[in-house]
């Protein structure tokens, strides 16, 4: 029986990836569960695996093509019946793409790159029916149990069976499915494991008679690309593709840049004495794995605000006119990486403290730098932080990280003669540089303002968190 292996999907949004390597040949017998290509992604590396066994007779794609999700990999002749496997993380090994070695279990989620490349504005649960080590695929929507998860709509869909598992689909297309009165698990899968696709649910929809179901929309990006003059004329030039970090990075900038009305206010903090106490418990920071540094401390801080001004830890639904009013405060913070700017999300920082913090951020930023984060790792920001303060600079207007409402800027501290009125005379003081950019659809300019006060006000007397935080 000869079987065309296809690319599965790779992740909530990405439709396609770079061929980095074939890691098998025509003639050649391979295994279930046998990596066949390395794909490369907007943030990783990724071992795609064979779902059967036999030998290969076909080869599809060769490194340097763009492989799209649901293409043809390669044909194979099985050479035995064999369970089919079920798809679980292990079927996708995850590997950096400069060091080569493979990622923990982790850091092995579904893919989505953040920046972020841009989430549905709602978020969907995993089903609890799943195993912890199961990917998206396997998630029901909040709320429901498996059994629900394939009731017939009112449409009169036959309802199933308790014997049947849960259909291995993403949240996004069990609602497609719902939305057109079918049963999920009538759906065949294309997918490695069965797994059901959009294309899967309108292609069955359309083989029972009914109406076409509409494409996913494409993401709203500034506008149609600009074309390019012939700069050659004036002189030598040299072009190189963008990465898949860059053009990730390109689209969701232009997306937020389009979307969101931008307003970016400034004020600088008196850290004189905080950066004495950050002196003096550096050390157990260091004790702990951590460094305690100003970003460090700024995490903690910024998770504290957002109590007091929760309009800074929302997102704007504009399709549905409505605020969405998170209630957990993940913080993001960027970094930058040879590879390109990425943002990796610290959880619930609220809940931890600032050595805890410090020791988080430094490991996080090291698999930033290492190509080793999951995209899950960069997605679900409250709020985000970009710290330019050891490149130099004294003011820049960040872009809000869409679908979040507000950056926090940070740049260089420096000496700085601040006048104080009890003494009526000059000191020097530690001044450092604060800058927030945000959403001016639900966030006002005094509100900003407030925001901004506040933040180097617990910059300036530490013990405001505990009072106010």
């Amino acid at each position: 029986m000869t079987i065309e292996l296809k690319l599965p999907e790779l992740g909530e949004n990405i439709t396609s990836g770079k061929v980095i390597a074939v890691l098998v040949n025509v003639g050649e017998t391979i295994a279930v569960d046998q990596s066949v290509i390395e794909v490369e992604t907007d943030k990783a590396l990724i071992e795609v695996p064979s779902s059967v066994e036999g030998k290969i007779t076909e080869i599809h794609l060769k490194p340097g093509d763009d492989a799209e999700v649901g293409g043809t990999i390669l044909v194979i002749e099985e050479s035995g019946a064999g369970a089919e496997p079920v798809l679980d993380q292990e079927n996708f090994e995850e590997i950096s793409s400069d060091t080569g070695e493979p990622m923990g279990p982790e850091e092995t989620q579904p893919m989505l790159i953040g920046g972020e490349p841009s989430p549905p504005p709602e978020t969907e649960a995993e089903e609890p029916a799943a195993p912890e080590s199961a990917p998206a695929g396997y998630a029901l929507e909040s709320g429901e149990t498996s059994s629900e998860a394939s009731a017939p709509e009112a449409s009169g869909a036959p309802a199933p069976t308790s014997e049947k598992e849960p259909a291995p689909a993403a949240p996004s297309v069990r609602r497609i499915a719902r939305e057109a009165g079918v049963d999920i698990s009538d759906v065949p899968g294309s997918g490695i494991g069965g797994r059901i696709s959009a294309q899967d649910v309108r292609e069955f929809v359309a083989a029972q008679g009914g109406a076409a179901l509409p494409d996913a929309p494409a993401p709203a990006l500034l506008s149609a690309p600009v074309q390019l003059p012939d700069l050659a004329r004036w002189g030598g030039v040299k072009r190189e593709p963008m990465s898949g970090i860059r053009r990730a990075t390109s689209e969701n900038l232009a997306r937020a840049w389009t979307n969101i009305p931008h307003v970016t206010q400034c004020e600088k903090a008196d850290i004189s004495e905080l950066d004495a106490l950050r002196r003096k418990f550096a050390p157990k920071a260091e004790a702990a794995g951590g460094k305690l540094t100003i970003t460090a401390i700024l995490i903690k801080i910024i998770a504290s605000s957002l109590k007091v001004f929760p309009q800074f830890n929302a997102s704007v639904d504009a399709a549905a006119n409505e605020i969405v009013y998170k209630n957990y405060a993940h913080v993001g913070v960027a970094v930058d990486t040879e590879n390109g700017l990425l943002v990796p999300v610290i959880r619930d920082a609220d809940k931890k403290n600032i050595i805890e913090l410090s020791v988080e951020l430094g490991e996080i930023s090291e698999r930033a730098r290492s190509r080793k984060l999951a995209p899950d790792d960069m997605q679900g920001g409250s709020i985000t932080i970009t710290n330019l303060g050891g490149f130099g600079g004294t003011y820049f207007t960040p872009i809000v990280n869409w679908p979040e409402v507000a950056i926090l800027g940070v740049s260089r501290a420096r000496m700085e003669p601040v006048w104080v009125e009890a003494e009526e005379k000059f000191e020097p003081r530690l001044m450092l540089p604060l800058m927030v950019s945000y959403d001016h659809r639900i966030i006002d300019g005094a509100d900003g303002v407030k925001f901004l006060r506040w933040v180097a006000d617990a910059l300036e007397e530490p013990m405001l968190m505990s009072l106010e935080g």
